[in-house]
């Protein structure tokens, strides 16, 4: 059995972990809340441009826009990873890591060539680990995500798209459903389908000025960057979420081990008195 000592070192930095893992949950909890009241405030206004896609591609049938054109040969393939750039959020990282390892090989075993843009410190190692092609990369977003720091990497991928690169492009990143529960999802960004775009309600008529196709093209990039967006402010309210669940249950286990360390250090405490209680009776007997 460990010494008085050593037991009482352990309890003292237990405790300073747990006073870290408390402050973290507190600061977590925080966070979460902003996180949430941007990702609902960047709803209405995906919402708003999704409709206004739908019904400028309905209305104007005569140009069609790349972003909306099926292709049935797929031969290339890009795939946005959204991840954190911190760690200590439990499995949340792991998970949509996981979902897209398992994508990536059931392409490569289709044959199919692979590109990626990582927004994220750890997805963008993850992918380099695995030695995938990274060609964009955003890192360092902080609390609240800027367009101005994502349009770049964003733009290499529609670009990409545009230009024939790519024929299909996917999107992971983790959705939030409530504080305790966060999904792994993975969509298809590119070619945008009708369950995406939805059928408006009627027909609507445009003047387009200059003309449609330059319309369609400002229009519909806008609305991707908007997806992208949104999916970034969901999987920061779900970072912020898994992170306070996280430090809520190191605190709880730190307080365990705590009480355990506790129970042992009294009964070294107790036996060493005992066994020095029994010194003294037996010197007193012997003399």
């Amino acid at each position: 059995m460990p010494g008085s000592k050593e037991i009482r070192n352990k309890i003292k930095s237990v405790q300073n972990t747990r006073k870290i893992t408390k402050a973290m949950e507190m600061v977590a909890a925080s966070k979460m809340r902003k996180a949430q009241e941007r990702m609902r405030a960047a709803r209405p206004y995906g919402e708003k441009i999704r409709n206004v896609a739908a019904h400028i591609s309905h209305a104007n049938p005569e140009y069609n826009h790349p972003f909306l054109v099926h292709r049935d040969t797929v031969l290339k393939t890009g795939i946005i990873l959204i991840t954190t750039d911190k760690g200590l959020c439990g499995g949340l990282n792991t998970n949509i890591q996981r979902l897209a390892l398992q994508k990536v090989k059931a392409l490569e075993a289709e044959g199919d060539a692979i590109e990626v843009c990582c927004i994220g410190n750890k997805g963008l190692g993850f992918m380099q680990r695995l030695g995938a092609n990274v060609v964009s990369q955003v890192t360092g977003l902080g609390d609240r995500p800027h367009m101005d720091k994502l349009v770049g990497a964003i733009k290499v991928m529609l670009d990409g798209y545009a230009e024939d690169r790519f024929d299909r492009i996917y999107i992971f990143y983790t959705k939030f459903i409530n504080t305790m529960k966060q999904e792994p999802v993975m969509e298809q960004l590119l070619p945008l389908t009708g369950d995406r775009l939805g059928s408006p309600q009627g027909s609507w008529d445009y003047l387009y000025e200059p003309d449609a196709k330059t319309v369609l093209d400002q229009m519909l990039s806008r609305y991707v960057e908007s997806i992208i967006y949104g999916a970034i402010t969901e999987n920061m309210a779900s970072e912020q979420s898994a992170r306070m669940v996280a430090m809520k249950a190191a605190s709880d286990n730190a307080g365990s081990v705590i009480d355990e360390l506790t129970l042992v250090y009294n009964k070294a405490r107790q036996a060493a008195i005992t066994k020095e209680l029994s010194e003294i009776v037996s010197g007193a007997a012997a003399v």
